[in-house]
C-alpha cells in the first residue's frame, strides 16, 4: 500500500468503531517524507509524502468502512523532570540546553530522552525526576543554532 497524503488526524474523529491499525515509528522518523514499514497487523505500508511536512501522532494514512491505518510512536524510555521551583527549572533548563540536550516542556515537567548520564546532571542541580516511558506525540525541535 502506497500512501501519498495524509488522510486526516485521529484528533478529528468524536469517537470511531473502526479497527485501528498502528503504524509505529521512532519520533526521528516523524520528520521523514519516505518510509516503509509494517503496521502492527503485518500490513506493509510505504508512505511517500508529496509535500514536506512532518507526520504527526495520530495522522490517519489509510481509512476504509472498517479500519484506519494510524501513526503512533513507539514507547521510549524517558527522564520526567519536576522542577518545585523557578530556580530548579532555570537549573535544570540551563544545564539540558548547555548540553544541546533537546527536550519537550509540557506543563509542569520536563521530558528528555533516555540518557544515564543525566541522572549525574539532575543529581547535582537538586531537581526531582523519574525515568518512565512515554510516546512521544511531536518531534524534538531544534531551534536555529549552529557553531
Amino acid at each position: 500500500m502506497i500512501i501519498k497524503e495524509i488522510v486526516r488526524n485521529l484528533e478529528d474523529f468524536s469517537s470511531t468503531d473502526k479497527e485501528i491499525d498502528f503504524l509505529e515509528l521512532e519520533w526521528e522518523e516523524l520528520n521523514k517524507r519516505i518510509i516503509r514499514k509494517k503496521t502492527e497487523s503485518g500490513k506493509e505500508v510505504a508512505i511517500s509524502l508529496e509535500s514536506s511536512g512532518t507526520l504527526r501522532y495520530g495522522d490517519v494514512l489509510y481509512e476504509d468502512e472498517d479500519s484506519l491505518i494510524v501513526i503512533r510512536t513507539k514507547l521510549e524510555k524517558v527522564y520526567v523532570i519536576k522542577p518545585k521551583t523557578m530556580e530548579e527549572m532555570g537549573k535544570a533548563a540551563f544545564e539540558i540546553g548547555n548540553r544541546h540536550t533537546p527536550c519537550i516542556i509540557e506543563e509542569d515537567e520536563i521530558l528528555v530522552r533516555y540518557d544515564h548520564t543525566l541522572e549525574t546532571l539532575l543529581d547535582d542541580v537538586g531537581v526531582n525526576y523519574e525515568q518512565s516511558e512515554r510516546r512521544f506525540k511531536e518531534t524534538f525541535k531544534y531551534k536555529g543554532h549552529q557553531h
